[in-house]
């Protein structure tokens, strides 16, 4: 069923998935895993953060005035599927990516995890690769959901954002909405999928409710939806899915009152795959307002 719908539609109406930067070297826990370490990195490595082993990786190096730039990738998503966006982003600014708990190389979560509980590791994470550097998230679907989720509590570092066909903030309430409950066959599945998906039945074990999109206040802000309506192929019910898509993306425009809503023609969920040019020049407007 199309990899469940792109792994129920971008969880939750979040998608189903070579390492530039090589294999991941054994850190974990290693307390000479510094700042100033992490600063120099140009490859992958394990650090320990919230007590769990938790995969990271830098390029490029530091810009005077820059913010760093930390791509958060979709659900079902490692390293290695950011690797090219990271390395052309690399060439003019410092930029990171790491494994959320259930992803790639770091460690599985012990049992439920939260959003805020995400958002700790996250924090860690900027600890080590930015410090008091502004950074600029780059999130990817359900990374997107996350970067929406975070910026609003912590616009003391998170100066800037880039949402690529984010999750919607109101997932499951959105697909309730197009599939009925009386609904049989895919659709039947694709909406219990996505009900399973937002409750913690995935990779991560991450919970993600519903929830108002909160202010960032006026940090700039990229929102770019798909441009090719594959969710419009869905029997019956595709239509409606694509409409409750766009309508997220709207609500996610609105966590700034510098945003930007875009469409990313030729180009499916996966934007920075498909269309990496007006994903990359969408990072470099946000970072050249940051650094004003």
């Amino acid at each position: 069923m199309a990899a469940l719908c792109i792994t129920a539609i971008g969880a939750g109406l979040v998608a189903c998935e070579d390492d530039d930067e090589g294999f991941l070297e054994g850190l974990d826990g290693d307390p000479s895993v510094s700042k100033p370490a992490l600063d120099e990195l140009s490859g992958t490595k394990k650090v320990t953060i919230q007590g769990s082993s938790v995969a990271i990786a830098c390029s490029g190096d530091r810009k005077d005035g820059k913010p760093v730039v930390v791509v958060m990738a979709g659900l079902g998503d490692a390293l290695d599927k950011t690797a090219a966006f990271r390395k052309t982003l690399s060439t003019q600014h410092r930029v990171c990516s790491y494994d959320r708990l259930g992803e790639g190389g770091s460690d599985k979560p012990a049992g439920p995890q939260s959003i805020t509980a995400g958002g700790k590791i996250l924090t860690g994470v900027l600890d080590q690769v930015a410090g008091d550097i502004p950074v600029v998230l780059a999130g990817h679907s359900l990374g997107g959901l996350l970067a929406g989720r975070y910026a609003p509590e912590h616009q003391d570092r998170v100066k800037g954002l880039v949402l690529m066909d984010a999750t919607s903030p109101t997932s499951s309430a959105d697909i309730e909405k197009v599939i009925p409950a009386s609904a049989t066959g895919t659709s039947a599945q694709l909406r219990t999928a996505t009900a399973r998906t937002s409750k913690g039945e995935n990779q991560e074990k991450l919970v993600f409710p519903d929830g108002e999109v909160s202010s960032a206040g006026s940090i700039p802000v990229e929102v770019i939806q798909h441009g090719t309506k594959y969710l419009g192929t869905f029997p019956v019910y595709g239509d409606g899915l694509e409409k409750v898509w766009t309508e997220g993306q709207r609500k996610w425009a609105g966590i700034s009152g510098n945003s930007k809503l875009s469409t990313a023609a030729g180009s499916t969920h996966h934007i920075y795959l498909d269309r990496p040019d007006l994903a990359v020049k969408a990072v470099q407007r946000v970072t050249e307002q940051v650094a004003r």
